[in-house]
């Protein structure tokens, strides 16, 4: 989980690009990175930390140019905390190109050999977003050749890399000279969104984002998302045009996008983020009718902030007062995003305070947007029983997750997922609660496709087991827990990859399974 901007405008793009970024930063804090051009020169500045911390005064006034990119990292992959590994990425060969990478991609160390071997080229990070940056410079030469650049071989290179490169990845790249090109992956996993306004003189600018909300900050008129397997290429002089590039393409969005990661106030293909998340609060609200009937609830509470939507509707649809329960601490980072289980223990106290009030002598029901690692939900639970709770019961307006995530979210391994090998009662037992209540897979689906009918597949590995594109072996998840140095304590895999090619593009015209 990254964000990533790309704007072409008729005046200096510096301080767009940086706000732009401010309003993506939710969706990576630990490094930031902007990228613009003047002409055909380039000028970057880049490091590890928050938007506002990266860039000062002097590196705003350097970074020239009327078209550029941005980006704030999350790690999935390479080093955490390797300042090296800030995007964007640069190349100078051919023409001279500089990508910033939102997802995964789970073929990079074959591409890797591919690299050092056929194409001749050295990757020198362990970053993924490096290997596709060198598979698009790699394609982008063969496609022109001796010839002049020019949009179709743009185009004839993004193919290539569809061809090559597995698994997630919507990425902004710019060509020196030529202009900026977008694309997204054959699956639209990770999200990508076109947004347009005019200049004071008439003249077009273009923004393409991770979500609609930088769209709306910075002025833009959101058009649409850019679909799965289609690139986008906009001129330096603000020309635009697009073409489909991947053989059989299937609008697989990624579920955890509407649970938990984008913003509400996002617009990703077609659906409002935070409709999508009152529509699981409906469901889950009609589940807990008929499972905890005698439950006795007196007040529904959200852990902020991504679940109020859901608490909201929920408490609406059982008749029972909604109440703010929880203050937080807004100088703390996401607790899902810190590295080490001692460190979101450590800070969840610190993050959310209670209300003593709201809960004295209630039979409270807690409504987060998602139950990773359990540490979040145990802590909570023991605080809303020191606030006097009588009765404490947990709902989590997604499904039990079970499985790793290998397309761009930090859900690696098993062993630190709390429902890996639990079942419903072992987890309420677990994190210290009365009674938990779990949204059901096909609730979660059908609440998020009421908003957009045409939308027929969801990623949902980490609910489901089962990998949309349709490479992920158990070997390969294996290897994934061997990287993050977790082998004492990992489970057994030879189940998680629940026949990941159950559904690939040769499927397209199947229902879902």
């Amino acid at each position: 989980m990254c964000g990533i901007l790309g704007v072409v405008a008729a005046s200096p793009v510096n301080q767009l690009l940086y706000d732009g970024l401010l309003v993506l930063q939710h969706r990576g804090q630990d490094a930031a990175g902007i990228a613009a051009a003047e002409g055909d020169r380039f000028f970057m500045h880049k490091g590890p930390g928050l938007v506002r911390d990266v860039f000062r005064t002097r590196n705003m006034r350097n970074l020239a140019g009327n078209w550029g990119i941005g980006h704030v990292r999350y790690p999935t992959a390479g080093s955490a905390f390797n300042a090296a590994e800030a995007q964007p990425f640069y190349v100078n060969s051919p023409f001279g190109l500089l990508l910033a990478h939102n997802g995964n991609l789970t073929n990079s160390e074959t591409l890797k050999r591919e690299m050092f071997l056929a194409d001749r080229r050295h990757i020198n990070t362990n970053s993924d977003s490096e290997v596709l940056l060198n598979v698009l410079a790699h394609e982008l030469e063969a496609a022109t050749g001796s010839l002049k650049l020019n949009d179709l071989a743009v185009f004839r290179a993004v193919a290539g890399v569809h061809r090559r490169c597995r698994g997630a990845y919507a990425a902004v790249a710019m060509i020196a000279g030529y202009g900026l090109l977008a694309f997204r992956d054959p699956y639209g996993i990770r999200p990508l969104v076109i947004g347009r306004r005019d200049a004071p003189g008439g003249a077009a600018e273009w923004l393409v984002a991770s979500e609609s909300v930088a769209l709306d900050t910075l002025g833009f008129k959101l058009l649409r998302d850019v679909a799965p397997g289609e690139a986008v290429l906009i001129g330096m002089d603000g020309s635009f045009c697009s073409h489909q590039c991947a053989e059989r393409t299937i609008a697989a969005p990624c579920m955890f996008e509407y649970v938990y990661l984008a913003r509400p106030d996002s617009i990703i293909d077609g659906i409002s983020v935070y409709e999508a998340r009152l529509k699981m609060g409906e469901f889950l609200a009609d589940k807990l009718k008929h499972t905890l009937p005698h439950a006795g609830i007196d007040v529904v509470i959200p852990i902020p902030d991504s679940s109020r939507p859901s608490a909201l509707e929920m408490a609406l649809r059982l008749g029972v007062p909604y109440r703010e329960g929880f203050v937080k601490n807004r100088y703390i980072g996401r607790t899902f995003i810190m590295p080490g289980q001692s460190e979101r223990r450590k800070s969840v106290r610190q993050k959310l305070n209670t209300i003593h009030q709201e809960f004295k002598g209630k039979n409270v029901l807690l409504v987060d947007d998602s139950i990773v690692r359990g540490t979040t939900s145990k802590e909570i639970v023991t605080m809303a029983r020191e606030a006097g709770a009588s009765k404490v019961y947990m709902a989590s307006a997604a499904p039990p997750v079970r499985y790793a995530n290998v397309y761009g979210i930090d859900m690696p391994t098993r062993s630190e997922l709390i429902a890996s090998n639990r079942d419903e009662a072992g987890v309420c037992r677990e994190i210290g609660a009365d009674g938990l209540l779990y949204q059901d897979l096909a609730d979660l689906k059908a609440a998020v496709r009421s908003l957009n009918p045409s939308l027929q597949f969801f990623e949902t590995s980490c609910f489901d087991g089962c990998y949309i594109t349709g490479d992920i072996t158990a070997e390969y998840l294996s290897g994934v827990e061997n990287q993050r140095g977790d082998n004492k304590n990992s489970t057994n895999l030879t189940d998680t990859a629940e026949s990941g090619a159950q559904l690939d593009l040769n499927l397209i015209d199947q229902e879902e399974p």
